[in-house]
């Protein structure tokens, strides 16, 4: 039988030796067995095995263990591991011997003398730089087996590895809520990596759903009953001192969406129909909503209908509604994980809650003009829907039809300004609101208005002043006022009052008498104070008085006179000669005074044109020429005393003609040509001269120099023998001036000298009345023809020369001696 049954199996029942082989047993099961004799009389009883038998093959000793690695090393320790043999030899592993051997050594010694069953090992206290290759094997009860192939030499040192990481998850991992999710992974180096779990950046810290798990080639970070929280970054970082790797996965623990926002909406209601709008749900549950589900329930009945099912928009439209029963709406998100709890409404009635806006009030029209209006309306109740647009109409009184004013839209403003009216016609004006639902019904009609620009009463006039007096008149000025109340000024009305009086009398009847911005006020006694006050007049009437600022004494007064001179009466006045010369100055003074105008304190040119007026005086002379240069002064002379003033008028004209025109040195083919400067240079610098030569058998004057500034010039390029008339004139930036010309002709030819004196004159023979005599030509012939020399002889004693003859050869006989 098995050992682990009680029921027994028979084996045989004839065998007749002492012992039996045993079939079909299974390997590895334990068995008891029993014998029992028979004879012809019965079965005797058994025998029964004192112990199990456990069927096995033949027991030997162990095979050698298999793959022995190599684990951990450092400079005073080896770290290894192993497998158990493929065969334990028929019975069990009581031990393994781990040996090593020194490499250069022959022998293997045993490491430890300790029974080791477990199969790792580390061997300590070796010498750092050492090398060992190591061996194991395997003992049972029969003996020790063979051992393992070596390891590879080993040589005792610290070792680095940077970290390496494995993962057995993605970049991205969508979870259910509640589910459970792990992040694991393997991974290696020397020395040991850290392990660190991040979500988002922060330290994942272990509670009753986050489990951490770390083992030496293995992490895992366990998350039980996920939340949605739960999603985020996750980031394990492996590090040691020779790096770190890191690894990401984003999280996403899905849900159902929470309900959406309310409350909702009733953006509009109809007697048929009614929109609504609500907001999306805070949470979409890590998925994107992909369709809200719309539902409404009459509030007397207990059944909801569907509306939609199919919408991703936050409104929709609810139809089919009866008039004036009440409904409830409520709405679903859903996502990919479900469909979220509802969202209920208030009840709401079916019934036309908007309509077209009301009637506005009657417009007021202001800012009329000739061509345009201003129409001005209050807001009319919106029908519950807001005003988008206003609709100005316009039509004459006397017409029937109606004309919009305007194609554009009129919004939010509740005024407009009507363009392109027609100048006198009358015009009533009407304004309609819309809404999106409609035009509301028009407001009633404006009252009538004509097109024409408004007169108001003109504003005061401005500065009214005092501006003379008389022992029984004052001179009044003033400008026109600032407003003229769109209608054209008429006049002014003068009023005066005399101090003490309240009485204002008017000084003209009518404003069209005084249409300029001044007036004599007549009729004054002598020696009186009055005050003076003045109104602007258009159609529309009179305007507020402006006042002279203080009373005025009516008398004669005098002030002496005093000029304002213009800018013609600077210092020094320049005119071009030809053009209008023009000298003004403003006078004042009481009386006016008398007026004179002098030219170098003589009477001026008859051909000045003098003006005075009651402001001023003007000379003016016309086509002037240089004589008409010269000091001009301005004399003005009344009882209360006199003023001067003076300038220099200076007309720019060509210069003169130059003075003491000479020639000298004359060549046969040039001559030196001298002049003095212009006496009157026409009023400005003289910039150069122009000299002209002529052939006294030509016409024509050719220009030899148009640029020199000197006052002396080389005529050259004469033909000898030729004679030649010089000319010069000067030039400014006016002009040029007048040829001053030689007086005669000049004759290009070299000028003639005495010849030098005859060379080596001596004796060629001498007889007792008469001598021979010879000599040599001069060096010079004095620039012509030697035509003779004359013979001279003196006796002896005497002082005078006696003339013997002109001979034309270079030789005499000089005879009666």
């Amino acid at each position: 039988r098995e050992s682990d049954h009680r029921g027994w199996t028979p084996v045989s029942c004839t065998v007749t030796r002492q012992n039996a082989t045993v079939q079909g047993l299974t390997e590895g099961k334990a068995y008891f067995f029993r014998i029992a004799a028979e004879n012809i009389i019965g079965m005797g009883p058994f025998t029964e095995t004192t112990k199990e038998i456990v069927i096995r093959d033949p027991i030997t000793v162990p095979d050698r263990p298999e793959d022995l690695e190599v684990k951990a090393v450092t400079k005073n320790s080896v770290t290894l591991t192993w497998n158990p043999p493929k065969y334990n030899g028929g019975s069990d592993i009581t031990m393994y011997v781990l040996e090593s051997r020194l490499i250069g050594k022959e022998k293997f010694h045993r490491v430890t003398k300790e029974k080791m069953l477990d199969r790792k090992y580390t061997v300590e206290g070796l010498k750092e730089g050492d090398t060992y290759e190591y061996r194991v094997s395997a003992c049972n009860i029969v003996g020790q087996g063979k051992p393992s192939f070596c390891t590879k030499p080993i040589t005792c040192k610290d070792e680095i590895a940077p970290p390496t990481l494995d993962l057995d998850f993605r970049d991205k991992l969508i979870v259910r809520v509640g589910e459970a999710f792990s992040l694991t992974g393997r991974y290696s180096g020397k020395p040991a990596p850290r392990v660190i779990w991040l979500k988002d950046d922060i330290v994942v810290k272990e509670d009753d759903r986050t489990k951490i798990k770390t083992t030496p080639t293995t992490l895992c970070l366990g998350i039980l009953k996920s939340v949605r929280d739960d999603s985020g970054k996750y980031c394990v970082t492996v590090e040691n001192s020779t790096g770190s790797r890191k690894g990401f996965c984003q999280v996403n623990v899905v849900d159902r969406p929470s309900p959406p926002v309310g409350p909702v909406i009733f953006d509009e209601v109809h007697k048929d129909h009614m929109i609504v709008s609500w907001k999306p749900p805070l949470d979409d549950g890590g998925s994107e909503i992909t369709n809200y589900i719309i539902e409404k329930k009459d509030a007397h009945k207990d059944v909801w209908m569907p509306v939609t099912s199919a919408t991703v928009k936050t409104t929709c439209k609810i139809p089919k509604l009866l008039e004036g029963r009440e409904y409830q709406i409520r709405i679903y998100a859903e996502n990919l994980y479900g469909i979220s709890d509802p969202l209920l409404s208030d009840e709401m009635k079916a019934k036309d809650r908007f309509r077209v806006p009301d009637a506005p009030e009657q417009p007021i029209i202001k800012n009329v003009t000739k061509d345009s209006a201003v129409v001005v309306w209050n807001k009319p109740y919106d029908g519950g829907k807001p005003i988008t647009n206003y609709i100005v109409e316009k039509k004459e009184t006397m017409a029937t039809r109606w004309v919009k004013a305007t194609k554009d839209p009129i919004f939010p403003s509740t005024q407009f300004k009507v363009p392109d009216l027609l100048e006198g016609c009358q015009y009533e004006f009407r304004v309609s609101a819309e809404n999106e639902i409609g035009i509301g019904d028009p407001s009633p009609p404006s009252k009538p208005i004509f097109a024409r620009d408004p007169i108001a009463k003109p504003s005061p006039p401005i500065n009214p002043e005092a501006v003379d007096k008389t022992k029984n008149s004052v001179d009044l000025s003033w400008q026109p006022p600032r407003h003229d109340g769109n209608g054209k000024i008429i006049g002014y009305i003068v009023e005066y009052q005399k101090v003490g009086d309240e009485e204002w009398k008017k000084a003209n009847l009518a404003a069209d008498s005084c249409p300029e911005t001044k007036y004599k006020v007549t009729g004054l006694t002598e020696g009186l104070t009055y005050k003076f006050r003045v109104k602007a007049v258009n159609a529309a009437g009179e305007s507020e008085p402006a006042y002279v600022p203080d009373p005025v004494e009516v008398k004669d007064r005098l002030e002496p006179p005093e000029l304002i001179l213009d800018a013609n009466m600077a210092r020094e006045q320049h005119v071009k000669a030809g053009d209008t010369l023009r000298l003004s100055a403003v006078i004042k003074g009481v009386p006016f005074p008398k007026v004179s105008w002098k030219k170098e304190d003589h009477e001026v040119s008859p051909k000045a044109d003098i003006e005075v007026t009651g402001v001023g005086s003007k000379l003016e002379i016309r086509n002037t020429v240089h004589e008409d240069g010269g000091i001009y002064s301005l004399t003005v002379e009344n009882p209360a005393g006199s003023k001067t003033v003076s300038v220099k008028v200076v007309v720019l004209d060509k210069p003169g003609p130059p003075r003491n025109l000479q020639v000298s040195e004359v060549r046969s083919d040039s001559c030196y040509l001298t002049w003095m400067e212009p006496e009157d240079d026409g009023g400005s610098v003289i910039t150069n001269y122009v000299v002209e030569r002529k052939d006294v058998a030509s016409a024509q004057w050719v220009a030899i120099s148009s640029s020199s500034k000197k006052r002396s010039h080389m005529a050259k390029y004469l033909i000898e023998g030729t004679q030649y008339l010089f000319r010069v004139a000067a030039e400014n930036q006016f002009g040029r001036g007048p040829y001053v010309e030689t007086s005669k002709p000049i004759k290009a030819i070299d000028p003639l000298h005495p010849p030098g004196p005859p060379k080596n004159l001596h004796h060629v023979d001498v007889d007792k009345t008469e001598v021979s005599l010879v000599w040599n030509r001069p060096d010079r012939d004095g620039g012509a023809e030697i035509t003779g020399y004359l013979v001279e002889y003196q006796e002896d004693g005497a002082d005078e020369w006696t003339k013997f003859q002109t001979v034309p050869m270079l030789d005499c006989v000089v005879t009666g001696l």
